[in-house]
C-alpha cells in the first residue's frame, strides 16, 4: 500500500522523534539539550560505552556516528521492532490519533471480511478456552501438568479444550449469530458431501491458538488427547487468514526479543516453542509442521541474520533439516544464512529443557552447525570415494547446490569453500587408500598458473628441517621453508585457504606476489588456478596438481584425518595459534586490511631488495640514469614504508577495540570469523611484522628489532594460560608441548627444567626446532 507524504509528514509533526527513541535509550545528560532538540545516548544497534547515538527533533532525524545507522520515526521502529512499513505507519498513526487514508472498496471488503473472521477466530479462542477451564477439562489440564507447563503460560499462550462433541463448537458459534458459512470459512467446521450437516473440525484435542504478528488469532493448532488419536496434530486449514507456508508461530512475541538478542531460535511444533518460551528462550519460533518456505526464510531473517534451526536429532529431524538447506540455498544473501543444531537422538527441545536445564539447551544451540558445515555434511556423510567416476559425481553434486545460489557473491565464496575442502578430502581418500592397499595415487605436482601465466616466483625449495612433532595424517611432516619470508607467505596462504573470499577479490595481485620459498609459490599456484573463473581447476584436478608436500600443507591448515578415515574440521588450529585475533568474531573488513597488510610487506621486501641489487651494481658502474634509478626507487621504498607503518597504527587501534569484545558464542560459524584479542606493543602498535620485516619505525625509535622466529620485547608475558604449552594431546596430538621455549615467555622461569614434550620427556631441542607451520610468525596482533 502507498502511502501519502502528506500522512508520514503529519505523523512525524505530531510524533517527537526523541519522545520516541526515548522509550528505549537513556539521554546523556551531559551533552543532551533538550531545549534545542539535540539528544544524545548510547547507541541502541550496537554496544558502546560513550554516547554517539544523535536525535535531532528538529529535522526528524536520528544518527549513530559509530556504526553509521541512520533514520527516522519509521525507520527506527521497523529496525528496533521488526515491523514491516505498512505496519510501522498503521501503528504510529494510531499513536499520533492520524486516521489512516480508507481503502479502494474492493480492499475495503476484503478487510471487513478477514476482520469478520478474525472475530469468530476470537469468539472460538474463547469457548475452548473456557471448556478447558469447565468440568469436561479435567482430563487436559491433567496432560498440562504432566508436560510441566504453569498457569501462566497455559494463559499466556491460550490454551483451551475442544470437547469430544461432533458440534459443540458449532452450536456455540450460531449461538453468537455466526453464519454457519463464516464458521466453515474460518476452517472450524467441515462441510461434508452429499448434503449432510457440517461439524467441528477439532473434537477431542488440547487447543493453542495461532496468531499473526498483530496477535491476533487466525487458525488453531490441536493435539490429540487419545493415546491412539491420529493425526497427532492437526492444524487449522488455508483461509483468507491463515498461510502455513507464511507464518510462523509465535512471531509476533519473539520478534523483539530476537531483536534484542540479535538471534532467533526455530523449532518444529508450537509444543516445543511454548516450552523453551517457558523456559527463558523468547526469541523463539516454530514452522507448524511444514517445510521452510521462502516466506518464512524472508520473515526469519528480519528476526536475525542467522536463525538457528533446532530439530530433534532423529531420522525425521534430519531428514526435516536437510528438506529446510533445499529451500534456503536458493534465496541465501550476502549477510544471511542459517545455523544448524541437531539435538541428541530421541530427544526434543522439551525432553532436553527438562532433563538438562536451560544451561544444557544454550550448550546445543553453541555447538550449532553453519549452513555450509550442514551441507558439507550432509552430501559427503553419504558419499563414497573410492573411484574417479564417484568423486566427480560428488563434485557435480556440489555444483548443482552451489549453482542453485542465486546470490553471485554467495555463490562464489560457496564454490571456493568446497573446491578447497573437496581437494583436501580426495588428498586424504587417496593416502587412505594406499595405506590400505588401495591402488589410488595421485600425481606429482606442477609448477605455474598456465602457460601465458606464471605464478610460482620463488626461489629452488631448499631442504629445511622437519617441524618438530608435527605429524600429519599418514605419517607425513610439513618441512620449514629456509626462504626468509616464509612466516609471512604461509600466513597468506592459510588466510586465503580461511577466507577463500580473499583470494577471490584478490586474485591477480595474489598471483603476481613474489614467494621468496618454491614450496609456497607452488601452493598459492595451485590455488589461484581453482579460484580463476577463466581456468576453474576442479577439486580433481587440483589434487592431481598437488604433490605430498602440498597437500600435506593443505592438510595442516584445513582438516586432519581420524582414524576412521573421515576428514574432520581442526578450526585451523595451526593458523589460529600463530594469529589469536582469528579465534572469534572480526569483521570482514579487518580481515581483509590484515590480509593486504601482509601483501604490501611482502611488496615492500621486494622494493628492498631490487633497490640492494641496484646499489650493488652502482658499485661497479654509476651513471647519471642509473643514480635516478636508485632515487626512484628510493622514493617508492619510502613511500611504502610509510604506508605500512600508518596501516599498521590503524591496524593497532582497531585491534585495541576488537580485543576489549566479549567472545562470540557460535564457534562453528563458517561464515568470517576474526577474533578479538589484541596484543598491542608498548608504544600503542601492533608491530605487525617487527620479528619478520622490521619496520623503518622501529629502528628510528631506537627498538629492537627481534630476529626471525623470535618474540620482539613488546610480545613478551602476553600470552594467556591457555597458550603456556600445556595442549591436551588429544586435542593437538603431537604438537602438545613440543614448542621452544622462546614461544612461551611466561611459562618457564631460567634455570626451570626442560619443558616437557608431548611423550612426558624434557624438552630437548634447540631453538631451531620450531612448532606447527605457522610457528615462525610472531602473533600479528
Amino acid at each position: 500500500m502507498r502511502f501519502d507524504n502528506r500522512l508520514l509528514d503529519d505523523i512525524r509533526a505530531r510524533l517527537t522523534l526523541s519522545d520516541l527513541v526515548g522509550r528505549r535509550v537513556s539521554w546523556d545528560r551531559r551533552k543532551t539539550q533538550p531545549g534545542k532538540g539535540d539528544y544524545w545516548a548510547c547507541c541502541p544497534f550496537h554496544e558502546e560505552k560513550s554516547p554517539s547515538f544523535h536525535v535531532d527533533d528538529r529535522r526528524n532525524r536520528y544518527k549513530c556516528f559509530g556504526c553509521g545507522a541512520s533514520g527516522d520515526h519509521f525507520r527506527f521502529v521497523m529496525e528496533t521492532e521488526g515491523l514491516s512499513f505498512p505496519e510501522t505507519v498503521e501503528r504510529l498513526a494510531e499513536q499520533a490519533g492520524v486516521a489512516m487514508p480508507a481503502p479502494d472498496p474492493q480492499a475495503a471488503r476484503r478487510e471487513h471480511k478477514r476482520a469478520s473472521l478474525v472475530d469468530v477466530c476470537e469468539l472460538a479462542a474463547r469457548y475452548f478456552q473456557e471448556q478447558l477451564a469447565g468440568p469436561r477439562g479435567v482430563e487436559a489440564r491433567t496432560y498440562v501438568n504432566k508436560r510441566g507447563l504453569t498457569p501462566q503460560t497455559l494463559s499466556e499462550f491460550r490454551f483451551g479444550l475442544a470437547p469430544d462433541s461432533r458440534d459443540g463448537l458449532k452450536k456455540y458459534l450460531l449461538g453468537k449469530n455466526v453464519p454457519e458459512e463464516m464458521i466453515i470459512e474460518a476452517g472450524l467446521a467441515i462441510k461434508p458431501e452429499g448434503g449432510r450437516p457440517s461439524y467441528d473440525r477439532f473434537r477431542g484435542r488440547l487447543m493453542i491458538p495461532i496468531q499473526d504478528e498483530r496477535g491476533r488469532v487466525v487458525a488453531f493448532g490441536g493435539r490429540t488427547l487419545q493415546p491412539d488419536g491420529q493425526p497427532k496434530y492437526l492444524n487449522s486449514p488455508e483461509t483468507p487468514l491463515f498461510h502455513k507456508g507464511v507464518m510462523l508461530f509465535n512471531a509476533h512475541r519473539a520478534r523483539e526479543p530476537a531483536y534484542k538478542s540479535g538471534r532467533a531460535v526455530v523449532v518444529e511444533g508450537y509444543l516445543d516453542a511454548i516450552a523453551l518460551h517457558q523456559a527463558g528462550v523468547h526469541e523463539v519460533v516454530a514452522s507448524l509442521g511444514t517445510a521452510f518456505t521462502e516466506d518464512q526464510i524472508l520473515r526469519l531473517w528480519k528476526f536475525a541474520p542467522e536463525p538457528i534451526v533446532c530439530f530433534d536429532g532423529d531420522a525425521a529431524g534430519v531428514s526435516a533439516a536437510h528438506r529446510a538447506i533445499d529451500r534456503i540455498l536458493p534465496v541465501l544473501s550476502s549477510g544471511h544464512s542459517f545455523q544448524f543444531s541437531f539435538l541428541p537422538d530421541g530427544m526434543d527441545p522439551d525432553d532436553l529443557i527438562k532433563e538438562k536445564g536451560l544451561a544444557g539447551f544454550e550448550a546445543e544451540l553453541a555447538g550449532a552447525q553453519s549452513l555450509f558445515e550442514a551441507v558439507w555434511e550432509r552430501e559427503v556423510s553419504v558419499a563414497r570415494l573410492d573411484t574417479p567416476e564417484r568423486k566427480a559425481a560428488l563434485e557435480k553434486r556440489f555444483g548443482e547446490l552451489t549453482g542453485a545460489i542465486n546470490d553471485p557473491l554467495v555463490r562464489r565464496g560457496y564454490q571456493l569453500d568446497i573446491k578447497f575442502k573437496l581437494s583436501n578430502l580426495f588428498f586424504q581418500a587417496a593416502r587412505a587408500q594406499r595405506q590400505f592397499g588401495g591402488t589410488g595415487g595421485n600425481g606429482g605436482g606442477k609448477q605455474g598458473y598456465g602457460q601465458n601465466k606464471s605464478f610460482g616466483q620463488g626461489k629452488p625449495y631448499g631442504t629445511g628441517q622437519a617441524v618438530g612433532g608435527s605429524h600429519l595424517p599418514g605419517g607425513g611432516r610439513v618441512q620449514v621453508p629456509l626462504g626468509p619470508h616464509h612466516g609471512t607467505e604461509r600466513m597468506i596462504c592459510g588466510l586465503c585457504l580461511k577466507y577463500p573470499y580473499l583470494l577471490d577479490q584478490h586474485l591477480e595481485r595474489v598471483a603476481g606476489i613474489g614467494f621468496s620459498d618454491q614450496l609456497h609459490a607452488r601452493f598459492r599456484d595451485v590455488l589461484c588456478r581453482m579460484a580463476d573463473p577463466a581456468q576453474a581447476l576442479s577439486a580433481e584436478a587440483a589434487l592431481r596438481e598437488f604433490d605430498e608436500p602440498l597437500q600435506q600443507l593443505l592438510a595442516e591448515v584445513t582438516e586432519v584425518s581420524a582414524e576412521d578415515g573421515r576428514a574432520r574440521p581442526t578450526g585451523f588450529s595451526a593458523l589460529v595459534q600463530r594469529f589469536p585475533l582469528l579465534k572469534n568474531d572480526p569483521p570482514e573488513d579487518f580481515v581483509e586490511a590484515v590480509f593486504l597488510h601482509f601483501l604490501d610487506v611482502l611488496e615492500l621486501k621486494r622494493l628492498e631488495k631490487v633497490l640492494e641489487e641496484e646499489m650493488q651494481a652502482a658499485e661497479a658502474d654509476l651513471d647519471e640514469t642509473g643514480w635516478l634509478r636508485i632515487q626512484g626507487l628510493s622514493q617508492d621504498l619510502n613511500r611504502s614504508r610509510e604506508e605500512c607503518t600508518r596501516d599498521e597504527g590503524e591496524l593497532a587501534e582497531r585491534g585495541k577495540k576488537l580485543r576489549q569484545k566479549p567472545a562470540a558464542a557460535a564457534p562453528m560459524q563458517q561464515s568470517v570469523n576474526l577474533a578479538s584479542r589484541a596484543q598491542a606493543s608498548s608504544h600503542g602498535g601492533l608491530n605487525v611484522h617487527a620479528a619478520t620485516v622490521g619496520h623503518p619505525s622501529d629502528a628510528q625509535q631506537g627498538r629492537a628489532v627481534a630476529p626471525a622466529g623470535e618474540y620482539p620485547g613488546d610480545y613478551s608475558g602476553d600470552y594467556p594460560e591457555a597458550y603456556s604449552g600445556d595442549y591436551p594431546a588429544d586435542q593437538y596430538g603431537d604438537y602438545a608441548g613440543d614448542y621452544p621455549a622462546e614461544y612461551f615467555p611466561d611459562s618457564q622461569e631460567e634455570g626451570a627444567a626442560p619443558r616437557p614434550n608431548a611423550s612426558g620427556e624434557g624438552d630437548t631441542k634447540s631453538n631451531e626446532s620450531v612448532g606447527p607451520a605457522f610457528a615462525d610468525i610472531p602473533p600479528p596482533f
